[in-house]
C-alpha cells in the first residue's frame, strides 16, 4: 500500500512538472511575440519619422537641380540621410559638386565605426552581410545597440533597417514629384529642413563633454567660413575638424 502510495504521489509530482513546463514555455513564447511586436512597433515608428525627411528631401532635391530618376536614385542606392542632405544642401546653395560630395563623404565616414559596432550581430554569409552593410544607418546602429541580447540587437537592426529604407524611398519619389509640382518648394518652408534635419542627427549625440567640444568646434568653423569660402566648403571644414579633434572616443563593441 505505502509502495502504491508513493508511485501515485511521483505521477502526480511528474504531472504538475510537466504543467509547470507547459506554462513557462507558453509564457516564454508570450514573452518573445511581445517584445517583438513591440520592436516592430518602435522600428516603423522611426521609419516614418524618417520618411518626413525623405519627403522635404525629395522636394528640395529638385529644387537644387536633380532630376527624379536621380533623386530616387539616391535615395536608394547612398541611403544616408545625412549625407544626402549635406550634398544636395550644398549644391541648392550654388556649391560645386567636389567639395559638396566631400563634405558628404565625411559625414558618411561614421559609418565606418558603426559597421564595426554591429559587426557582431551581421549574419556569417557574404551576400547576407552586404545587404546588412546597406542598412547601417544611425537609427538601426542605435536601435541594435540599445538591446540587450544579439536576437533582440539583431532583430531591431534588421527591423529598423528595413523600415527606414523602405519609407525613406517611398518619401523621396513623393517629395520629388511635390518638388516639380511646386515653382518654389521654400514657399512652403520645405528650405527649412535641412538645418532642422542636422540639429535632429546632432542633438542626441551631445551626450559627453567631447562631444558638446566637437560641436561648438565645428560650429564655429562653418560660421567663421561661411562669408568667404565656397558652399560646401564651410561644411567639410567643420565636419573634419570635429572629426580630428583630439580626446574622441570610438563606439564600443561587444567582446
Amino acid at each position: 500500500m505505502i509502495a502504491a502510495m508513493n508511485d501515485l504521489r511521483a505521477i502526480l509530482e511528474r504531472a504538475r512538472s510537466g504543467r509547470r513546463a507547459i506554462a513557462n514555455r507558453s509564457a516564454a513564447r508570450a514573452r518573445a511575440s511581445g517584445l517583438a511586436g513591440g520592436l516592430a512597433g518602435r522600428a516603423l515608428a522611426i521609419g516614418l519619422a524618417t520618411g518626413a525627411y525623405g519627403l522635404s528631401f525629395g522636394a528640395l532635391a529638385v529644387a537644387a537641380g536633380l532630376s527624379l530618376g536621380q533623386a530616387v536614385a539616391m535615395s536608394a542606392l547612398v541611403f544616408t540621410g545625412a549625407t544626402q542632405l549635406s550634398v544636395v544642401g550644398a549644391l541648392a546653395a550654388g556649391g560645386a559638386a567636389a567639395p559638396a560630395v566631400a563634405s558628404g563623404l565625411v559625414l558618411a565616414s561614421r559609418h565606418l565605426a558603426y559597421g564595426i559596432a554591429v559587426a557582431p550581430l551581421l549574419p556569417g554569409s557574404r551576400w547576407a552581410r552586404l545587404l546588412a552593410a546597406h542598412l547601417v544607418i544611425d537609427e538601426s546602429t542605435a536601435m541594435a545597440r540599445a538591446e540587450p541580447d544579439r536576437k533582440r540587437a539583431s532583430l531591431a537592426f534588421w527591423a529598423t533597417g528595413a523600415s527606414v529604407f523602405a519609407c525613406w524611398n517611398v518619401a523621396t519619389a513623393a517629395g520629388a514629384l511635390l518638388g516639380r509640382a511646386i515653382a518654389d518648394p521654400a514657399a512652403l518652408g520645405l528650405d527649412a529642413v535641412f538645418p532642422a534635419a542636422f540639429v535632429a542627427l546632432l542633438a542626441p549625440q551631445l551626450t559627453t563633454g567631447r562631444a558638446r567640444r566637437a560641436a561648438l568646434a565645428g560650429a564655429a568653423i562653418a560660421v567663421a567660413l561661411v562669408p568667404v569660402a565656397p558652399a560646401g566648403v564651410p561644411m567639410l571644414a567643420a565636419a573634419a575638424a570635429a572629426l580630428l579633434l583630439p580626446g574622441r572616443r570610438p563606439i564600443e563593441t561587444d567582446g
